[in-house]
């Protein structure tokens, strides 16, 4: 196995007024091409942390990618460091690069500054990728101190990500890469240390070749990922299919995806496989079911709409909810949650629809607590609740009240298509 370390430079990722999210993009793209990803570091705009970062990194990893510190300005110095540890320093102009940062500024309407045109210059001993993208060249170096290979890529997003396939084109060509294998299993509905418990036997007798991660999110639930390294990839296909078999015998509808996706977009695929519609009536979750359904494409084959009932005349006068329901339950209730997903659904005429009513924060009341939701759905074989409860903060419960509540919906109609 290839080890690879990515190295982000910039004193603006330290500190925190820049996300760092090219090394994500590349950790997945190295790991996918068969590299193993030992470390990921971010180090500042000083020459000598950059300097002995790199050297230190060579010695133990294969391959080492920089993004950051290439551009025109005077804390961009990592070129400089690079050209010392090639062993010269002198530059030279690379003409492919200096004709895209020509076309680039002049479709920008600016000048040809010497700044721009300093870009074009890399250290002797570098090879170059030209950056379609931007002005900063790619730039390989090879040989080493301690025998890696450096990809030093821009730092801006869209031009490292978008350097990815050039650069793996590259480690492909020179390095004896192994196959990598990942499955993943989507789970929604039990804690890491629950779901953890209740695998427990399973977990322990994987094979010694085969690794298992947790990687729970918000919204999506529990991913665990099953890996396979150094394997052929109809051994490890076979292989994986086994395990996941007796995942599934234990895990059973706690399960929503064999690959790596979300509850919207399987909800999705489940209507449009069997013509079904459905619409939505939110109030603590304020449209974000909505937007979860829309931003699948094509979600306009199955989702009719959703009413954002945020206020009690809207739930009595456009859902249908009545007020004396309200009055004897509250409006965080099971019975006013059934009434919204009733009236959704025939409001928009849906083959099914699920309703939201809560208390996201900061405040409760004195019969609910903060983080508290009531979920309804309703669909052609009648209408069922369901209560949930969560200790976030205001934005975090939405999100929790919002796949809570896809989930439910989607166990929901699970249940009506196998009776």
């Amino acid at each position: 196995m290839i080890n690879a370390c990515i190295c982000t430079i910039g004193d603006e990722i330290l500190i925190g007024q820049v996300v760092d999210t090219n090394s994500s993009h590349l950790a997945t793209a190295l790991e996918e091409a068969g590299l193993h990803v030992s470390r990921m570091l971010s180090i500042g705009d000083n020459k000598k942390d950059i300097r002995e970062t790199l050297r230190r990194e060579l010695r133990h990893n294969a391959v080492v990618i920089t993004t950051g510190g290439l551009g025109p300005t005077k804390d961009d110095i990592t070129k400089g460091v690079l050209a010392r540890l090639s062993g010269s320093t002198r530059l030279v102009e690379h003409p492919g690069q200096l004709e895209v940062i020509r076309r680039i500024l002049a479709g920008r309407g600016l000048d040809m500054l010497p700044s721009n045109q300093a870009q074009a210059l890399v250290p002797e001993k570098a090879e170059v990728i030209i950056n379609e993208l931007g002005t900063a060249p790619i730039m390989v170096f090879r040989n080493l101190p301690g025998g890696g290979t450096l990809y030093a890529l821009p730092g801006v997003p869209h031009e490292a990500v978008g350097a990815i396939p050039a650069v793996l084109e590259d480690i492909r060509g020179h390095q004896p890469l192994s196959h990598i294998l990942h499955r993943s299993v989507m789970v929604y509905g039990l804690a890491e240390s629950a779901l953890a418990e209740l695998i427990a036997p399973w977990e322990d007798a994987l094979p010694a070749d085969m690794h298992l991660a947790y990687l729970p999110h918000m919204l999506t639930g529990m991913r665990l990922r099953l890996s396979i390294y150094d394997c052929t990839p109809e051994e490890g296909e076979a292989r994986i299919q086994k395990q996941l078999e007796g995942l599934q015998a234990i895990l059973g509808d706690r399960i929503y995806s064999l690959e790596d996706s979300t509850l919207e977009k399987t909800l999705g695929e489940i209507f449009k496989a069997h013509g079904l519609t459905v619409s939505a009536a939110e109030s603590c979750t304020g449209g974000e079911i909505a937007h979860l359904f829309t931003s699948v494409p094509g979600s306009s084959a199955y989702f009719l709409g959703s009413v954002t009932s945020y206020a009690i005349p809207v739930k009595e006068r456009v859902l249908g909810v009545p007020s004396e329901t309200i009055e004897k339950y509250g409006v965080v209730s099971s019975e006013v949650a059934a009434a919204m997903a009733t009236g959704a659904r025939t409001l928009m005429g849906s083959d099914y629809s699920v309703a939201t009513t809560g208390l996201a924060g900061p405040s409760g009341d004195e019969n609910n607590p903060v983080g508290t939701v009531w979920v309804g759905v309703s669909g052609p074989n009648g209408t069922q609740t369901a209560r949930f409860l969560f200790k976030n903060d205001r934005k975090r419960n939405i999100e929790r009240f919002s796949a809570s509540a896809l989930n439910f919906l989607r166990t929901f109609v699970l249940a009506d298509l196998n009776n």
